[in-house]
């Protein structure tokens, strides 16, 4: 009798879909966004370009996903330590912890997402994109700063969706520096920042 031929095994669309992202992050990250092809992102991931394009229809859409990835292992590590911590100044402190950590190992995606930013500034429809993106992300942060409030004895009157612009604009700001200043940010100044912006006695 002789063994039938073994079946090739495709490989399951999630599947194609995280090893495109996966490469597309190293690929930006080396080349810069405007400087990388599809074709580049297609052959470090192994697969073809028609690949890429049945999942992402574009470039800009490949980068929205990386963001979208970011952010959600930001919000999702934020409201671990909202649901551990149940000290409000430990927690605050735990907070700034994360977000410093994020910042100071990922100085790659904080060059991509630099770079991103000023194709959006300069291109209208780029930048309707990134808008509609960002204002889904400030959601999601407003609604934290309230989580994080909770269990304060003593909040702040500062209005949940002003807090947050003033936290996300200090965490890139500080990113900025880091990455021009690897070490230059004090390990404990997002802490301070939270605690002044969820609490009056911070």
């Amino acid at each position: 009798m002789t063994t039938p031929p073994a079946v090739a095994r495709r490989t399951p669309r999630t599947e194609v879909r995280e090893r495109i992202l996966h490469a597309a992050a190293d690929v930006f990250a080396d080349q810069g966004f405007s400087g990388a092809s599809i074709d580049a992102v297609a052959a470090a991931a192994g697969f073809t370009k028609g690949a890429v394009y049945s999942n992402f229809a574009t470039k800009n859409e490949l980068f929205f996903a990386l963001m979208e990835t970011q952010i959600t292992a930001r919000v999702a590590a934020m409201r671990e330590v909202v649901s551990a911590v149940q000290d409000p100044t430990e927690r605050t402190f735990a907070l700034g912890e994360v977000l410093t950590a994020a910042m100071k190992t990922n100085d790659r995606w904080q060059l991509l997402f630099t770079e991103f930013w000023l194709r959006a500034m300069r291109d209208p429809q780029v930048r309707e994109q990134w808008v509609t993106h960002r204002r889904q992300y400030h959601e999601q942060l407003t609604v934290l700063v309230d989580e994080i409030r909770r269990g304060c004895s003593i909040t702040s009157k500062l209005p949940a969706r002003t807090a947050m612009f003033v936290l996300l604009a200090a965490a890139n700001g500080l990113a900025i520096e880091e990455l021009a200043d690897p070490g230059s940010t004090p390990p404990d100044l997002l802490g301070h920042v939270i605690a002044m912006l969820t609490t009056e006695t911070g």
